[in-house]
Protein backbone atom coordinates (compact mmCIF):
# COMPACT_ATOMS: atom_id res chain seq x y z
CA UNK A 1 0.00 0.00 0.00
CA UNK A 2 0.99 3.84 -0.97
CA UNK A 3 1.10 6.41 1.52
CA UNK A 4 -2.52 8.30 1.33
CA UNK A 5 -0.93 12.34 1.54
CA UNK A 6 -4.72 13.74 1.33
CA UNK A 7 -4.59 15.27 4.77
CA UNK A 8 -1.50 17.17 3.39
CA UNK A 9 -2.75 18.54 0.34
CA UNK A 10 -2.63 22.02 2.00
CA UNK A 11 0.83 22.04 3.35
CA UNK A 12 3.91 22.93 0.98
CA UNK A 13 4.84 20.78 -1.47
CA UNK A 14 8.37 20.19 -0.42
CA UNK A 15 6.96 19.05 2.67
CA UNK A 16 4.75 16.06 0.88
CA UNK A 17 8.14 15.50 -0.71
CA UNK A 18 9.82 14.95 2.16
CA UNK A 19 7.12 12.22 4.26
CA UNK A 20 6.75 10.50 0.64
CA UNK A 21 10.57 9.90 0.56
CA UNK A 22 10.20 8.83 4.32
CA UNK A 23 7.09 6.34 3.76
CA UNK A 24 9.50 4.87 1.02
CA UNK A 25 12.75 4.63 2.97
CA UNK A 26 10.68 3.10 5.92
CA UNK A 27 10.06 0.23 3.07
CA UNK A 28 13.05 -0.02 2.70
CA UNK A 29 14.17 -0.53 6.62
CA UNK A 30 11.70 -2.61 6.85
CA UNK A 31 12.69 -5.37 4.17
CA UNK A 32 16.42 -5.14 5.24
CA UNK A 33 15.47 -5.94 9.19
CA UNK A 34 17.05 -2.98 10.15
CA UNK A 35 14.13 -1.83 12.17
CA UNK A 36 12.36 -4.28 13.78
CA UNK A 37 8.96 -3.70 15.80
CA UNK A 38 8.89 -0.58 17.31
CA UNK A 39 12.97 0.51 16.87
CA UNK A 40 14.66 3.12 14.86
CA UNK A 41 13.39 6.79 14.16
CA UNK A 42 13.18 9.19 11.71
CA UNK A 43 13.19 13.31 11.77
CA UNK A 44 13.46 16.11 9.34
CA UNK A 45 13.76 19.71 10.18
CA UNK A 46 10.95 21.08 8.36
CA UNK A 47 11.54 24.34 9.50
CA UNK A 48 11.44 27.65 6.83
CA UNK A 49 8.97 25.42 4.82
CA UNK A 50 5.91 26.82 6.38
CA UNK A 51 4.29 30.07 5.57
CA UNK A 52 3.87 32.42 8.71
CA UNK A 53 0.10 31.82 8.59
CA UNK A 54 0.64 28.34 9.69
CA UNK A 55 1.24 29.32 13.53
CA UNK A 56 -2.95 30.46 13.51
CA UNK A 57 -3.69 26.62 13.04
CA UNK A 58 -1.66 25.75 16.04
CA UNK A 59 -4.00 24.75 19.41
CA UNK A 60 -3.31 22.56 22.00
CA UNK A 61 0.63 22.60 23.26
CA UNK A 62 2.15 19.53 24.83
CA UNK A 63 5.00 20.71 27.57
CA UNK A 64 7.85 19.83 26.88
CA UNK A 65 11.73 21.13 27.49
CA UNK A 66 13.85 22.10 24.19
CA UNK A 67 16.98 23.98 24.07
CA UNK A 68 16.34 27.77 24.01
CA UNK A 69 17.37 27.91 20.07
CA UNK A 70 14.83 25.03 19.07
CA UNK A 71 12.21 27.90 19.63
CA UNK A 72 9.77 28.25 16.47
CA UNK A 73 11.38 24.63 14.69
CA UNK A 74 9.19 22.93 12.85
CA UNK A 75 9.82 19.13 12.83
CA UNK A 76 8.41 15.71 10.97
CA UNK A 77 9.16 13.29 13.93
CA UNK A 78 8.17 9.61 14.55
CA UNK A 79 6.67 8.01 17.68
CA UNK A 80 7.90 6.55 20.51
CA UNK A 81 6.98 2.91 20.73
CA UNK A 82 5.63 3.38 16.81
CA UNK A 83 6.51 0.67 14.62
CA UNK A 84 8.48 2.18 10.64
CA UNK A 85 6.88 -0.40 8.66
CA UNK A 86 3.83 1.67 9.44
CA UNK A 87 5.11 4.60 7.63
CA UNK A 88 4.46 2.64 4.42
CA UNK A 89 0.86 3.44 4.47
CA UNK A 90 0.11 4.61 8.09
CA UNK A 91 2.50 7.52 8.73
CA UNK A 92 -0.48 9.88 10.00
CA UNK A 93 -0.91 6.88 13.31
CA UNK A 94 3.02 6.87 13.91
CA UNK A 95 4.50 10.38 13.21
CA UNK A 96 3.76 14.14 13.27
CA UNK A 97 4.58 17.02 12.14
CA UNK A 98 5.27 18.94 15.48
CA UNK A 99 5.59 23.01 16.07
CA UNK A 100 8.07 24.00 18.90
CA UNK A 101 6.37 27.58 20.44
CA UNK A 102 8.31 30.71 20.58
CA UNK A 103 9.54 29.94 24.03
CA UNK A 104 10.90 26.35 23.61
CA UNK A 105 8.81 24.44 26.47
CA UNK A 106 6.16 23.42 24.43
CA UNK A 107 4.97 21.75 21.45
CA UNK A 108 1.88 21.59 19.24
CA UNK A 109 0.92 18.56 16.46
CA UNK A 110 0.10 20.24 13.14
CA UNK A 111 -0.31 16.88 11.15
CA UNK A 112 -0.58 12.80 12.53
CA UNK A 113 0.06 12.10 15.84
CA UNK A 114 -2.98 10.09 15.77
CA UNK A 115 -2.04 6.59 17.42
CA UNK A 116 -3.63 6.79 21.21
CA UNK A 117 -1.19 8.30 23.64
CA UNK A 118 1.55 9.14 20.57
CA UNK A 119 4.58 11.66 21.92
CA UNK A 120 7.66 11.60 20.11
CA UNK A 121 10.74 9.08 19.82
CA UNK A 122 12.79 9.27 23.39
CA UNK A 123 15.70 9.67 21.02
CA UNK A 124 14.00 13.43 20.56
CA UNK A 125 17.11 15.61 22.17
CA UNK A 126 19.55 14.02 20.29
CA UNK A 127 17.52 14.39 17.17
CA UNK A 128 16.52 17.93 17.71
CA UNK A 129 20.50 18.96 18.74
CA UNK A 130 22.02 17.47 15.43
CA UNK A 131 19.05 19.84 13.52
CA UNK A 132 20.78 22.77 15.49
CA UNK A 133 24.11 21.78 14.86
CA UNK A 134 22.85 21.08 11.03
CA UNK A 135 21.27 24.47 11.01
CA UNK A 136 24.04 26.36 12.75
CA UNK A 137 26.82 25.09 10.24
CA UNK A 138 24.76 25.28 7.09
CA UNK A 139 25.60 22.12 6.66
CA UNK A 140 22.13 21.65 4.39
CA UNK A 141 21.06 18.68 6.19
CA UNK A 142 17.32 17.87 7.16
CA UNK A 143 16.83 14.22 7.76
CA UNK A 144 17.99 12.08 10.85
CA UNK A 145 17.52 8.20 10.33
CA UNK A 146 18.51 5.98 12.93
CA UNK A 147 18.23 2.36 12.55
CA UNK A 148 19.80 -1.16 13.43
CA UNK A 149 21.87 -2.33 10.03
CA UNK A 150 22.82 -5.76 11.01
CA UNK A 151 26.27 -5.98 9.74
CA UNK A 152 27.27 -2.81 11.79
CA UNK A 153 25.86 -3.93 14.60
CA UNK A 154 27.70 -7.23 14.62
CA UNK A 155 31.04 -5.45 14.00
CA UNK A 156 30.31 -2.70 17.03
CA UNK A 157 30.39 -6.36 19.04
CA UNK A 158 34.12 -6.78 17.59
CA UNK A 159 37.04 -5.67 19.24
CA UNK A 160 37.87 -3.67 16.10
CA UNK A 161 35.25 -1.19 16.84
CA UNK A 162 37.55 -0.06 19.88
CA UNK A 163 39.99 1.48 16.99
CA UNK A 164 38.17 3.74 15.16
CA UNK A 165 40.52 4.68 12.44
CA UNK A 166 41.25 0.67 11.77
CA UNK A 167 37.70 -0.13 11.97
CA UNK A 168 36.73 2.45 8.67
CA UNK A 169 39.97 1.58 7.29
CA UNK A 170 38.55 -2.48 7.12
CA UNK A 171 35.35 -1.21 5.55
CA UNK A 172 36.92 1.30 3.05
CA UNK A 173 39.07 -1.10 1.93
CA UNK A 174 36.67 -3.51 1.29
CA UNK A 175 35.79 -1.29 -2.42
CA UNK A 176 35.41 1.94 -3.74
CA UNK A 177 32.28 3.04 -3.23
CA UNK A 178 32.63 2.37 0.58
CA UNK A 179 35.59 5.16 0.26
CA UNK A 180 33.78 7.52 -1.75
CA UNK A 181 30.19 7.77 -0.55
CA UNK A 182 30.86 7.55 2.85
CA UNK A 183 34.15 9.70 2.71
CA UNK A 184 34.51 10.40 6.52
CA UNK A 185 33.70 7.37 7.82
CA UNK A 186 32.05 6.14 10.98
CA UNK A 187 31.97 7.28 14.32
CA UNK A 188 32.21 4.71 16.90
CA UNK A 189 30.38 5.29 19.82
CA UNK A 190 30.55 3.76 23.15
CA UNK A 191 27.81 2.06 24.88
CA UNK A 192 25.05 4.56 26.92
CA UNK A 193 21.79 3.74 27.26
CA UNK A 194 18.95 4.94 24.52
CA UNK A 195 17.05 8.55 25.34
CA UNK A 196 19.84 9.72 27.23
CA UNK A 197 21.32 13.27 27.33
CA UNK A 198 24.95 11.81 27.24
CA UNK A 199 23.78 9.71 24.14
CA UNK A 200 22.49 12.71 22.34
CA UNK A 201 25.86 14.25 23.08
CA UNK A 202 28.15 11.62 21.85
CA UNK A 203 25.90 11.52 18.77
CA UNK A 204 26.72 15.36 18.11
CA UNK A 205 30.53 14.76 18.55
CA UNK A 206 30.62 12.21 16.43
CA UNK A 207 28.41 13.44 13.99
CA UNK A 208 31.21 16.46 13.41
CA UNK A 209 33.55 14.44 11.90
CA UNK A 210 31.70 11.43 10.66
CA UNK A 211 28.88 10.63 8.19
CA UNK A 212 27.71 7.69 10.26
CA UNK A 213 27.78 6.84 14.01
CA UNK A 214 27.67 3.83 15.55
CA UNK A 215 26.26 2.93 18.95
CA UNK A 216 27.65 0.39 20.24
CA UNK A 217 25.98 -2.89 20.76
CA UNK A 218 22.68 -0.79 19.94
CA UNK A 219 21.95 0.74 16.20
CA UNK A 220 23.31 3.25 13.86
CA UNK A 221 22.28 7.42 13.22
CA UNK A 222 22.87 9.42 10.11
CA UNK A 223 21.65 12.92 8.72
CA UNK A 224 21.48 13.62 5.03
CA UNK A 225 20.17 16.59 3.33
CA UNK A 226 16.93 14.45 2.19
CA UNK A 227 15.78 11.01 3.71
CA UNK A 228 17.51 9.43 0.65
CA UNK A 229 21.16 10.78 1.53
CA UNK A 230 21.04 9.44 5.20
CA UNK A 231 19.60 6.29 4.25
CA UNK A 232 22.38 6.03 1.58
CA UNK A 233 24.95 6.87 4.06
CA UNK A 234 23.51 3.68 6.37
CA UNK A 235 23.40 1.55 3.38
CA UNK A 236 26.61 1.92 2.12
CA UNK A 237 28.71 1.89 5.18
CA UNK A 238 26.71 -1.54 5.92
CA UNK A 239 27.45 -2.76 3.04
CA UNK A 240 31.38 -2.85 3.98
CA UNK A 241 30.53 -3.99 7.22
CA UNK A 242 29.12 -7.40 5.26
CA UNK A 243 31.84 -7.79 2.68
CA UNK A 244 34.20 -7.94 5.80
CA UNK A 245 31.95 -10.29 7.85
CA UNK A 246 31.60 -12.47 4.51
CA UNK A 247 35.39 -12.17 3.83
CA UNK A 248 35.47 -13.40 7.31
CA UNK A 249 33.27 -16.52 7.33
CA UNK A 250 34.74 -17.61 3.82
CA UNK A 251 37.90 -17.81 6.32
CA UNK A 252 40.24 -15.31 5.05
CA UNK A 253 40.95 -11.68 6.03
CA UNK A 254 40.41 -9.48 3.09
CA UNK A 255 43.34 -7.71 1.85
CA UNK A 256 41.56 -5.24 0.62
CA UNK A 257 42.38 -1.85 -1.21
CA UNK A 258 45.79 -0.33 -0.17
CA UNK A 259 46.07 3.32 1.14
CA UNK A 260 47.47 4.59 -1.57
CA UNK A 261 44.22 2.86 -3.75
CA UNK A 262 42.22 4.70 -1.27
CA UNK A 263 43.66 8.67 -1.38
CA UNK A 264 43.97 7.87 -5.30
CA UNK A 265 40.44 7.35 -5.33
CA UNK A 266 39.61 11.26 -2.69
CA UNK A 267 42.07 12.77 -5.53
CA UNK A 268 40.67 11.96 -8.47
Amino acid sequence: MKLTVGALKNFPAEVVKHIEQVSEVAGYLWEKEWAEKSSGNISIDLSGLFPDSTINQIKEEVSCKFPKEAAGMFLFVTGSGCRLRHLVDRAEEVAAIIAVNQTATAYSVLWGGKSAGFKPTSELSAHIKIHLFNAANNTGKKAVVHAHPIELVVLSHHKLFKDEALFNHSLWKMCPEIKLYVPRGVGCSDYVRYGTEELANLTLEALTNHDVVLWEKHGALATGIDMEEAFDFLDVANKGAKLLLLAWSAGFDPEGLSPDQLDELINT
